[in-house]
């Protein structure tokens, strides 16, 4: 690996988040009531959210300042590196030039305390002394229990039982960070008792763990709900990857053609992904892929309605990709990116032609995961090694038509807790798993009597 350093301070970083919503063509349907069906307002969520991060969440500013308690804490490990993966072009034979940004080096393994440092302050500061969240494969919720920690508050979190199972290592990390974390579905909330009565025996999903973590949040006055991807907040706070990686870029004297990222919600994709594609607004070449499970194919399969974010149905409704918000996928080993439904920013991008989404199966991603461990040395988390499919596939399609493409990827982090996965895949024991169309539509089919979306 070659890392591209920046030609600034090392401790220079952005001071502003971008909002990609300031740039888009049309704005975002409006996000709606369950019960009335009409576009909510602050007050709706006020309940479950602070203030300031409402405002975040509708503002069409395009740059919104970043308060200094959340650079000084991003400087902990901001800025990360961008390396350009020699080895791996040299074991691929490949014209390519390949380039990755690393969140691997945040405190907890990925890109995740982006977001989480910004919840956490901003919540802080209107007096909440403690948040409630779910979580997918635990970086999420690893996240969200450093930030807590960090600013004085308590941490809930609800594990989604898939997750809790097969990496108790992260389940730890949490617990030395001061949270208290459940396996989703739990009895601890009236939310996670109806689903354990509704599905019985399930492996859990995010969905369920949202609804926990939300009805958790509403029954108490002084917790908030914090969510760790899909809302525009979240996403505008994860752009800093990008801007970064910009800067890399120019003081390697290069620009990519092509930019993937892995999608679950979306926040990884759009914190790398975003900036660039402003560029590509504005009439820059650029294509920007986003890569997801077959297991869960939100983007590929899914369809673009308006659905719940949760499965209790606890939660507004918002236009987006989406499987219905009571599709169960199966036990994956990457978690993180077991989600029904798709950011609705990301989803416009792709419904307007200019994001791409390609999906592919457990095996093919972790033959890709290993590849790269031996080349550049980085044992991938198994979400980040979707992108990192994409990117080799980019590369000799490059190799193939003899084209000195410029790829760019997001390792979104490292996948040190995720070696009883990796155990499983190098014994021949992960196998990929056949969504049916019918297991498609049946959760789709029960959209029908929601508002139409478009």
């Amino acid at each position: 690996m070659e890392r591209i350093k920046f030609n600034l301070s090392e401790r220079e970083m952005p001071k502003r988040w971008y909002n990609i919503a300031a740039d888009l063509p049309e704005p975002l349907l409006p996000v709606l009531h369950p019960g009335t069906g009409k576009p909510i307002g602050p007050d709706d969520l006020a309940p479950i959210f602070p203030m300031a991060l409402i405002e975040q969440e509708v503002t069409r500013e395009r740059y919104v300042a970043i308060p200094e308690e959340v650079l000084e804490a991003y400087a902990l490990w901001r800025p990360t590196p961008l390396y350009r993966a020699r080895r791996l072009e040299e074991a691929l034979g490949t014209p390519a030039r390949i380039y990755y940004k690393y969140e691997g080096t945040s405190p907890t393994g990925s890109h995740k305390p982006n977001t989480a440092i910004a919840q956490a302050y901003y919540n802080r500061r209107e007096g909440v002394t403690r948040l409630a969240t779910e979580t997918g494969a635990g970086q999420w919720g690893s996240a969200l229990s450093f930030a807590c920690n960090l600013f004085g508050l308590e941490c809930t979190v609800y594990m989604v039982k898939a997750s809790y199972e097969q990496k108790p290592y992260r389940r730890i990390m949490m617990e030395v960070w001061g949270a208290k974390v459940h396996a989703s579905p739990s009895r601890e909330t009236i939310a996670g008792r109806s689903m354990l009565e509704r599905y019985p025996g399930t492996s859990g999903s995010l969905g369920i763990a949202i609804s926990e973590a939300v009805c958790d949040a509403a029954s108490s006055g002084t917790t908030k709900y914090a969510l760790g991807s899909v809302l525009n907040h979240v996403l505008l706070h994860q752009t800093v990857i990008g801007q970064e990686a910009q800067r890399q870029m120019a003081a390697a004297g290069d620009y990519p053609d092509v930019v993937v990222g892995c999608v679950g919600g979306g926040s990884n994709f759009a914190g790398l992904a975003f900036p660039f594609l402003k560029d590509k607004l504005e009439g820059r070449a650029l294509r920007a892929v986003a890569v997801e499970p077959a297991a869960c194919p939100t983007l590929t399969r899914g369809t673009f309605a308006y659905d719940f974010g949760d499965t209790a149905e606890l939660t507004p409704l918002l236009a987006m990709f989406t499987l219905g918000h009571t599709f169960i996928p199966e036990a994956i080993h990457a978690g993180g990116l077991r989600y029904h439904g798709a950011s609705p920013l990301l989803s416009e991008l792709v419904r307007k032609g200019l994001v791409e989404a390609k999906a592919y199966g457990q095996t093919e991603v972790f033959a890709a995961a290993v590849a790269f461990a031996k080349s550049e040395g980085i044992l991938p988390a198994p979400e980040s090694a979707h992108a990192i499919r994409a990117a080799i596939d980019e590369a000799n399609e490059a190799k193939m038509r003899g084209e000195a493409r410029t790829i760019l990827f997001g390792l979104s982090g490292h996948g040190h807790f995720d070696l009883a996965a990796y155990e499983e895949y190098l014994r021949g024991r992960i196998s990929d798993c056949a969504l049916s169309d019918e297991a498609i539509a049946r959760p789709l089919g029960e959209l029908k009597n929601l508002p139409k979306a478009g």
